[in-house]
């Protein structure tokens, strides 16, 4: 499923702990893993020592890339590695446009102070710009990294981008003989007149939802997952997903994201950005288009 890796690695901690979970996915699928160090000329990069004009952010990048090279030959993985001057969004974006490139693996959070987000700031933006998916890795204390995978949760809202997310969670959960969760979230109507109005919008809405849930479960039995568990939650979706993954042992969440217009950068940008910070299994994202009826 898997060939070629992108893994941005900066020596954070949660570069540290996605660069271990994207071992083991290419140890698992003999793939290559793209090491990627990106010198951020954002910070003073240069000083004199010795009357010699050194390169401290490359010198550093050549120490973080040493040791994940020593980690990759200790999980069997092949590795190639790069340093390159430059913003880290718009870097890891362009490498991630490379035809090789099958998934990009990033951290969460960065290696500079908690109030500027670094590395969880890029991943945001690399999930919103790349066509290729995008595995995202918490960090947190309470985040988990099982692998293999026996549980994959697909969030959907019928959308042709949650179409692309059971396609790719359809090849995993058939690779790792998982089960498939599909989840929709009906949010509590906030325009009905009176309560009764409102409890029959929100009756309707998840009527709706179960009968698209129902047909999405025939579609990916067809395709050849053979367990699959739908169920339709109210609620806030971030928090309605998170409390879903975290009852029911999810490994895997895989969403799409709704592409790079404006409006939908900025739905992104406080849904999926919710999502990465405070869902505490890898968040799978993919802002290509698909239709399951096309396998």
């Amino acid at each position: 499923m898997y060939d070629f890796l992108l893994v941005p690695v900066d020596g954070s901690d949660a570069s540290s702990v996605a660069l271990e979970y994207a071992l083991e996915i290419a140890a698992d699928h003999d793939a290559t893993v793209h090491l990627l160090y990106v010198a951020d000329t954002n910070k003073p990069s240069h000083v004199r020592y010795e009357a010699n004009v050194v390169d401290v952010l490359e010198d550093a990048g050549e120490d973080v890339l040493q040791d994940a090279r020593e980690r990759a030959e200790v999980h069997g993985v092949s590795t190639v590695t790069d340093t390159i001057q430059g913003q880290p969004r718009t870097v890891i974006t362009e490498a991630a446009a490379e035809d090789v490139v099958d998934l990009v693996v990033m951290g969460t959070s960065g290696e500079r102070s908690l109030t500027e987000h670094v590395l969880g700031s890029v991943t945001e933006h690399v999930v919103n710009a790349s066509d290729e998916p995008v595995l995202a890795v918490r960090a947190a204390s309470d985040a988990s990294k099982p692998y293999p995978y026996e549980n994959v949760l697909v969030p959907t809202d019928g959308s042709e981008h949650a179409e692309r997310a059971l396609e790719l969670a359809g090849e995993i959960v058939r690779e790792h003989c998982a089960t498939l969760h599909v989840l929709t979230v009906v949010q509590d109507s906030l325009f009905g007149i009176g309560a009764d109005s409102s409890d029959e919008t929100t009756t309707a809405s998840r009527d709706r939802a179960r009968d698209a849930l129902s047909e999405t479960a025939e579609t990916m039995r067809s395709a050849g997952v053979d367990e699959v568990t739908t169920t339709v939650e109210s609620g806030s979706v971030p928090q309605a997903i998170r409390s879903y993954a975290v009852e029911h042992g999810i490994d895997l969440i895989a969403m799409g994201t709704h592409g790079r217009s404006e409006l939908d950068q900025r739905l992104l940008g406080s849904r999926t950005e919710r999502m990465l910070r405070i869902t505490p299994v890898p968040v799978l994202t993919t802002s290509r288009p698909g239709s399951i009826n096309d396998q």
